[in-house]
């Protein structure tokens, strides 16, 4: 389908002429899918914001990334399964399998009675949240073409940029919040996704209908399988590594359950062929591959940013939790407008692989200042330092899944398009447990040194025989910890924000210093994705799409051909691999391996 707008077909009527869809049509489909993915958008970033006070409240800070992992495992896992059943059976009931799933895990999630409880619930979230996000850049990618993409790359950042606004602000209201009509605040952090699914359910059920051809399947369950049998092991050892100890049993244990699991992937995906969840072929092209890995490293860095700039707002610089939601807005104008600016360029010229390379590059940048951060730093630098980061993110979000669309056959398109989602993902998911494992697993260390340190000066010693100081009963962890010659537990660290300053300063620099060393870490992981993006072909974009691209596949499957390929032939009598007919006819490769 030639997008629309290119020309007289896309006049006032409903349908555009040969049967592809008019503007108008488009933007209904659109309607549909904005709202499911603003649902899961929401989701991240108030979650994101309360995550502090909901984790005091349950009594487990150090606990979080559990609650996050665990999301983002059951998503990682799902987001390929999700591609491949929608290209066997069409998108629109995958679609709203996920958000009728992604509904029932929020409305468990606000009954949880432990960190724990939450962690098992956001994982019911998560099996939904796999399929919303890749999906419905896949239904995109069926319906618009890769040139003209730009032309509605506005509806993403609105929906980005809305749910980035109301997502910190709405957080921030209920976490701050010890009741709402009887419910404790951070309870609807999670039940205001129920209104929301249900509109989307009602939209997307009238308005998504996407041409689907049913095809000769077999659904890969035992990959399925086996990849969760090789990434929760894994990702359980990155996240519990530092208390159980790297050498333990019980992390040589997962490690080992993890490593057998990828053997198994592998071998089973490499027998199952063209059905497999992640077809092997796939790797063969350039522009999947190196995009895959971009993505993947992408995913670890940005996760990894994302998860602690609240916790540094909120802990090191003392913000509540609606203050720290609306001191990220410079990370989304940053996003947003390196996104529209990008998109644009790209509708223009058809030139992409620039984009990666210079947000790649101002990611690394970006995680670079913000190791320079600490508990004196003023939030005017802090904040130009998002903006930096924000334009890294809005110059990779985009051109890496529309250079994996582009590059992969149209009959692909769904497990593709997931298969991409699915690697940034996977690096999200190991980015956040590992980043908040070191977090929190240098934390300690450098309290204890700082306190050390601190009780040879006067200032503090004079806090300490302060009677005033003594008598509040913010300080009394502190004043435990000292005594007993350990530092304060922060499994409940809302004692901080009234904590006497000279007291707790030990324990902000700790953090400020902590944050340092994983931002370093982000910084150096992104140099990977840079050399990756660089070494990404360019392969001319499209000007059809996806749809359009498959029936044309359909009608006639040797002709046509990716951008810039040309078809091979082997004739049959020099040995040439046959149809698998007996036919003697030769085969021909109707889509190029990069």
């Amino acid at each position: 389908m030639s997008a629309p707008g290119a020309g007289p077909a896309d006049a006032r009527p409903d349908t555009a002429a040969g049967g592809r869809l008019s503007h108008r049509q488009i933007l209904t489909i659109f309607a549909g899918l904005m709202i499911g993915m603003f649902l899961a958008a929401l989701d991240q970033t108030i979650v994101a914001t309360s995550i502090r006070t909901i984790a005091d409240d349950l009594g487990g800070l150090s606990l979080q990334a559990w609650a996050t992992t665990a999301y983002l495992i059951t998503a990682t896992i799902t987001t390929p399964l999700y591609g491949k059943l929608s290209d066997l059976f069409g998108r629109k009931p995958l679609f709203l399998a996920a958000i009728s799933i992604f509904l029932l895990g929020s409305v468990a999630c606000t009954f949880a009675t432990s960190m724990y409880q939450l962690a098992a619930f956001r994982g019911i979230q998560g099996l939904g949240a796999g399929g919303l996000f890749s999906l419905a850049l896949t239904i995109i990618g069926d319906i618009v073409a890769p040139r003209e993409r730009a032309r509605y790359q506005g509806y993403f950042v609105a929906v980005f940029g809305t749910s980035s606004v109301l997502g910190p602000v709405a957080g921030g209201f209920f976490a701050g919040h010890a009741e709402l009509l009887g419910i404790t605040g951070w309870r609807w952090v999670f039940l205001i996704n129920v209104p929301l699914g249900i509109i989307a359910l009602i939209v997307v059920s009238k308005v998504l209908n996407v041409p689907h051809t049913r095809r000769k399947h077999r659904i890969d369950w035992p990959g399925a399988i086996a990849l969760a049998l090789a990434l929760v092991p894994l990702l359980i050892v990155a996240e519990q590594g530092r208390r159980w100890g790297w050498h333990s049993t019980s992390a040589l244990v997962c490690c080992a359950v993890g490593i057998v699991g990828i053997g198994a992937f592998l071998v089973l995906e490499r027998r199952i062929g063209d059905d497999a969840l992640l077809p092997s072929r796939f790797f063969r092209n350039g522009v999947f591959s190196w995009g895959s890995i971009a993505a993947f490293v992408a995913g670890t860095g940005m996760f990894g940013v994302l998860a602690l700039l609240p916790l540094y707002l909120q802990i090191v610089k003392g913000s509540s939790p609606t203050e720290a939601g609306l001191q990220t807005l410079p990370l989304v104008l940053g996003i947003m407008s390196m996104s529209i600016f990008s998109g644009q360029l790209i509708s223009r010229t058809g030139r992409y692989k620039v984009w990666p390379v210079i947000g790649l590059s101002l990611m690394i940048v970006g995680a670079a200042l913000l190791s320079r951060v600490d508990v004196d730093t003023p939030y005017w630098r802090t904040a130009l330092i998002m903006v930096v980061f924000g334009w890294g993110l809005g110059g990779n979000m985009q051109p890496l899944t529309l250079a994996v669309q582009n590059a992969m056959p149209p009959r692909d398109m769904g497990v593709a398009t997931a298969s991409a989602t699915f690697f940034r993902q996977m690096g999200g998911t190991l980015g956040t447990a590992v980043f908040l494992s070191v977090l929190f697993g240098e934390l300690g260390g450098r309290m204890a040194d700082n306190f050390r340190t601190a009780t040879a000066t006067p200032q503090f010693r004079a806090a300490l025989a302060d009677p005033t100081v003594v008598a509040h009963p913010a300080n009394q962890p502190i004043l435990e910890a000292v005594q007993a010659g350990t530092e304060p537990s922060l499994e409940d660290s809302s004692f901080l924000s009234a904590a006497d300053p000279v007291l707790s300063r030990p324990i902000l620099d700790g953090f400020a210093d902590s944050m340092s060393v994983v931002f370093v870490a982000a910084s150096a992981v992104l140099v990977i994705g840079l050399l990756a993006v660089i070494m990404m072909k360019e392969v001319p974009l499209r000007t059809q799409s996806g749809v359009d691209a498959r029936r044309a596949e359909e009608l006639n499957p040797v002709e046509t051909l990716a951008p810039s390929a040309t078809p091979v032939a082997v004739p049959a009598e020099a040995g040439g691999e046959q149809d698998g007919k007996g036919d003697g006819r030769p085969r021909r490769t109707p889509w190029p391996v990069e």
